[in-house]
């Protein structure tokens, strides 16, 4: 918002007096305005129509939506912690996401939780029936490395590109189709 009407007002080459005068709104509250404070009703369309523009451009959805996601961000890098306490990369990303309140936060966290769990589920199949597939392939490397290994690298790879993802497009890259949670 303080953005905004400032390079407006500055475009149209106004002072802060000036526009205070021209929309009938008091020095003191174009001040708060560009600095931050969100008008609404009559001053913002007397705003809005002293700077030649519509009230909804004045708004900064664009700047909400950035900071909104930042919650989404930070479920995200909890997945990490699966690579330090066993299911971390679950059980803390879904604690996060049922103590926000935002819902879009909280549909991108279910998101994130849901591709973990999937992730999860899959290794942790592969772990037990890796021994039964080294016996039958005769393989001398232990099999299990192979797929911890490979494990990790997935889940590495499904955090950094999520989190490319948000701070990019505000939304997750790699998602189930359908949140199971």
């Amino acid at each position: 918002m303080k953005n905004k009407v400032k390079i407006l007002r500055e475009g149209k080459n106004m002072t802060q007096t000036e526009l205070a005068e021209k929309s009938g709104l008091s020095l003191r509250t174009v001040q708060r305005i560009e600095a931050g404070t969100v008008p609404k009703g009559f001053t913002l369309k007397a705003i809005a129509g002293i700077l030649e523009t519509d009230p909804e451009n004045l708004l900064s959805e664009d700047e909400e939506e950035k900071s909104s996601v930042d919650r989404a961000k930070f479920i995200n890098l909890s997945a990490l912690l699966g690579f330090v306490i066993p299911f971390g990369g679950v059980i803390f990303p879904l604690i996060l996401t049922y103590k926000t309140k935002d819902p879009v936060n909280k549909e991108l966290g279910k998101n994130i939780v849901s591709v973990q769990i999937i992730l999860v589920a899959v290794v942790s199949v592969l772990m037990i029936i890796s021994p039964f597939i080294q016996r039958l392939l005769s393989v001398k490397i232990p099999l299990f490395l192979v797929f911890l290994i490979a494990f990790l690298c997935v889940k590495l790879f499904v955090i950094i590109k999520n989190g490319i993802c948000l701070n990019t497009k505000n939304d997750l890259c790699i998602k189930l189709k359908t949140s199971f949670l």
